[in-house]
């Protein structure tokens, strides 16, 4: 009997999530003549029986297409569905028992779930309830645990490049700081990578904790030298000084329900107060989620959805096709579970930086200058 899957996207929309749709669409079929299911909105549709079959025809055209043709959710943990009451109220159920129905009624002998951490975590719980399973990594912040890189990041990053690049100019032309505050939740490797490929004179990431002053001395001390504009770099959930970081605010029926924001604008007013330099704060927010992949998200999600599909159409399942050493591989499920990959302090690109005279806020007086 030819294999009947189903692949579903889940969590934040990332460029390259349609490369793996089509990846895992034309292998299956075409190597092992696969029925393929695309499952709509994440785990949603899985408990709710949204879907409906994916032909080559389908998928033509959407390789260099952003966001996803399935659509996703952050918001459908099976575990804790919500479902509101006549009398408006949310309440919060244990929907896995629907959605083992709809795998038996749609007769899938697995699953390709595409996703960050919260959704792995969320694939590892079904493969533990006897459903076949195969994870493909996939988030802009780049901090899934055992794979080298995620797509959608180096997207995330190129976006990241562009707008520091374009900062810069205003920045020189008016003389001003320029804060750019970019995603990442708690790792700071879009804020580094990006940082570094744009310029930043300032970067501040969740890892590493700053300080005002060293912030201040780093802007006065360019301002001294004649160069009367500096570029930072913040990523959303680096620590205030204080402690913690800003949250924008909180909601409960996302997987992960700290929504992050606004540590720009804070960063953006204390360099005012402390300098007296006129500073201004943008945040790119989901630009970085958005557009065409780059050509190294395309191949990378092509490469880890057509392994994705070798490994269910073959019957391996419990896995994540993951990306080392310059290649695809297999890792468990539970691997991805054991936290996030975060900046490491020493991290070679920091060294790289710190040894240009970029200061990541840790460095007070002369040495961050």
């Amino acid at each position: 009997m030819h294999p009947r899957i189903g692949i579903l996207t889940g969590g934040g929309d990332c460029p390259g999530l349609n490369a793996v749709i089509r990846a895992v669409t034309l292998t299956a079929r075409r190597q092992y003549g696969a029925t393929v299911l695309g499952i709509e909105d994440g785990f949603e549709g899985l408990i709710e029986g949204r879907g409906s079959e994916l032909t080559e025809e389908r998928v033509a055209g959407i390789l260099q297409d952003g966001g996803t043709i399935l659509g996703s959710s952050n918001k459908g943990d099976p575990w804790r569905y919500p479902v509101v009451g006549q009398d408006g109220k949310t309440d919060w159920q244990d929907c896995s028992g629907r959605l083992l129905a709809q795998v038996q009624h749609w007769q899938l002998d697995g699953v390709v779930v595409v996703g960050g951490d919260g959704t792995m975590q969320m694939a590892d719980r079904l493969q533990r309830l006897g459903v076949e399973v195969v994870g493909v990594p996939k988030t802009i912040d780049n901090d899934l645990l055992a794979t080298d890189q995620t797509f959608g990041f180096d997207t995330a990053t190129a976006v990241v490049s562009e707008a520091l690049d374009r900062l810069t100019t205003t920045a020189s032309s008016h003389h001003r700081v320029m804060v750019l505050e970019v995603m990442g939740r708690t790792a700071g490797w879009i804020a580094l990578m990006g940082g570094v490929a744009g310029g930043a004179d300032v970067i501040l990431l969740p890892e590493i904790p700053f300080q005002w002053q060293a912030v201040f001395d780093k802007v006065k001390a360019r301002a001294a030298m004649g160069m009367r504009y500096s570029i930072i770099c913040v990523a959303e959930g680096a620590q205030l000084p204080t402690g913690g970081e800003v949250v924008q605010r909180m909601d409960r029926r996302r997987t992960d329900p700290k929504r992050l924001g606004g540590i720009g604008a804070v960063v953006a007013e204390h360099i005012e107060a402390g300098t007296g330099l006129e500073a201004r704060v943008t945040v790119l927010g989901h630009l970085q989620r958005g557009g065409s992949p780059t050509a190294f998200d395309r191949i990378l999600a092509t490469r880890l959805g057509s392994h994705a599909a070798d490994c269910i159409c073959r019957g391996e399942s419990g896995v994540l096709v993951a990306y080392h050493q310059m290649g695809t591989c297999t890792v468990p499920l539970s691997a991805t579970l054991a936290g996030r990959r975060n900046v490491p302090a020493d991290h070679d690109l920091i060294q790289a930086a710190r040894a240009l005279g970029t200061c990541f806020g840790d460095e007070a007086g002369s040495g961050c200058a």
